[in-house]
């Protein structure tokens, strides 16, 4: 009986114990939300809304018409030359200078096509480039200031996505999935960034 009596008041401890733990575990204020020393910056926002990049974009659009002006002749002239060569004999010697002529347009007409697409996609590499290096220093200097113990990058996707690479892109690089209550600097790196503008140049 005695050994009953025993059994039963340690049960009860138990469940006393746990039942306090649980209420204790209850009471105490949640400590996973995010902490102040966590700051975000969302680069495409950067990006897209600093005057440099707007600057770049619009004297490099001004470039870009010129150049298009220019392969437009030349397409022109190339049709031209294929119009006039169906006039001629073949065979004959103004259609053989005629074919020659042609085919000089055509590869001058390809070339200049080629090497400006190539042209236009490493000045647009260089200049993210230089920008990233300076949003990356802007970041620094803020969170050193702020006394941030750490800064993620939280651009959100856009949906539907507009290929599978897309998708696939999307999942390798967006890692940050909630951030609600970091510090968000985005705004003050925009700033920042404006205030350097004439810094930024190729």
């Amino acid at each position: 009986m005695k050994s009953r009596t025993v059994v039963s008041c340690c049960l009860a401890g138990v469940v006393i114990l746990f039942l306090g733990y649980g209420y204790g575990s209850a009471a105490q204020p949640k400590t996973d939300t995010p902490t102040s020393n966590i700051g975000v910056v969302s680069i495409g926002t950067v990006f897209r809304s600093c005057k440099a990049n707007a600057s770049y974009k619009e004297k490099e659009l001004a470039k870009q018409r010129e150049t298009d002006i220019k392969i437009e002749a030349l397409q022109k002239e190339t049709e031209a030359q294929e119009a006039g060569l169906k006039t001629l004999k073949p065979g004959s010697s103004d259609h053989l200078k005629q074919y020659e002529e042609l085919l000089k347009k055509q590869a001058e007409f390809e070339a200049v096509k080629q090497f400006n697409g190539l042209q236009r996609a490493l000045k647009d590499t260089l200049w993210t480039e230089l920008l990233y290096k300076e949003l990356l220093q802007i970041t620094k200097e803020l969170a050193s200031q702020k006394g941030l113990v750490l800064v993620l990058e939280v651009d959100e996707p856009i949906f539907p996505m507009p290929s599978a690479d897309a998708l696939m892109m999307a999942l390798q690089s967006h890692k940050v999935l909630y951030s609600a209550g970091c510090v968000d600097l985005t705004a003050e790196v925009t700033a920042e960034m404006d205030k350097r503008e004439l810094k930024l140049k190729l």
